[in-house]
C-alpha cells in the first residue's frame, strides 16, 4: 500500500523546474502532487505521477538525476484536526515524519497527505489499524 514518488535533484537556477515539467508535459506525463525544497545550490523536487516508471525514463534521458522513494499517501477528514488525529497516533507509535505534502483530490469531504515515514510499514500497520484509508500509487492518478 506505499505509493512511490520521485525525488529529481535540481541546480537551483532558473528554468531547471520548468525542463522538468515541459519533459514531463511533452511524454504526456500527469502531476498529481508535488513538493519543493530548496537550498542556495539546489532543490529536490518530490512528485506523484502517473506512470513513474516512463517519467523515470524520459526525465533520465534529459539528464537528470532521481530517486524513488516510498511514502504513504493517507485519506484525512478535512475537518479541524483531521490532520492532528493522523499526527498524534503516528507521534504516540514512535513513527516519526520526516516529510509531508499535500495532495489534491476531487472529493470535498477529506484530503490527501503525502506522508514519508522513518517506518514506513510500521505506519501503514498503525493507520490500517485505526481504520485510515491508504491510497496505492495506482489509485492515486484515478482521485
Amino acid at each position: 500500500m506505499k505509493a512511490e514518488q520521485l525525488s529529481v535533484f535540481l541546480e537551483n537556477r532558473a528554468g531547471r523546474l520548468a525542463e522538468v515539467t515541459h519533459t514531463l508535459a511533452e511524454a504526456g506525463i500527469n502531476i498529481r502532487a508535488l513538493s519543493l525544497a530548496d537550498t542556495s545550490d539546489f532543490g529536490i523536487l518530490r512528485m506523484i505521477v502517473c506512470e513513474h516508471a516512463k517519467a523515470q525514463i524520459v526525465l533520465k534521458e534529459k539528464g537528470f538525476t532521481l530517486g524513488r522513494t516510498s511514502v504513504v499517501a493517507v485519506e484525512v477528514p478535512d475537518t479541524p484536526g483531521g490532520l492532528d488525529d493522523v499526527l498524534q497516533l503516528v507521534s504516540q507509535n514512535g513513527i516519526n515524519v520526516e516529510y509531508m505534502y499535500a495532495f489534491v483530490q476531487r472529493e470535498p469531504s477529506s484530503a490527501v497527505m503525502i506522508f514519508r515515514f522513518d517506518k514506513v510499514d510500521q505506519a501503514i500497520e498503525v493507520l490500517n489499524a485505526e481504520n485510515y484509508t491508504i491510497i496505492p500509487s495506482e489509485k492515486l492518478c484515478q482521485l
